[in-house]
């Protein structure tokens, strides 16, 4: 099963490190993910941009608002996202828990939903078939 872990960093944490222990703890996380590939758990992942970079589009009153920046102000932010291939929940947890970012701020799991179906049934709907 596929889940995807969203990585947040603690960017005050993060500012404390010194340059040479920012390198050391990317060189940690990067090793980790080459044994998750080498070990057949890895499926993508992706580091992010910080949050200045980010573009928020939202809905509404029939209209896509567009704001630059930040949606909302936080000590932790989005740093990176991984999707890995697990057995089970309790396994996917054990995988990201020896990950090295764990100690940089929280991460978030969650199994993603297969829409394989939903997609079928949107494509009859739409007489795609």
């Amino acid at each position: 099963m596929k889940y995807i872990c969203l990585g947040y960093l603690d960017v005050n944490q993060w500012a404390t490190l010194s340059p040479v222990q920012q390198s050391a703890m990317i060189d940690e996380c990067l090793a980790y993910d080459e044994l998750l590939k080498k070990n057949g758990h890895w499926v993508v992942g992706e580091g992010l941009q910080g949050p200045d970079t980010a573009t928020t589009l939202r809905y509404q009153n029939g209209n896509v608002s567009v704001t630059d920046g930040p949606f909302a102000e936080t000590k932790e932010i989005l740093g990176g996202l991984l999707m890995i291939e697990a057995r089970d929940r309790n396994h996917a947890l054990q995988i990201v828990s020896n990950h090295p970012g764990v100690k940089m701020g929280p991460w978030e799991i969650r199994p993603v939903e297969d829409l394989t179906e939903m997609i079928r049934e949107s494509e009859r709907r739409r007489g795609k078939r």
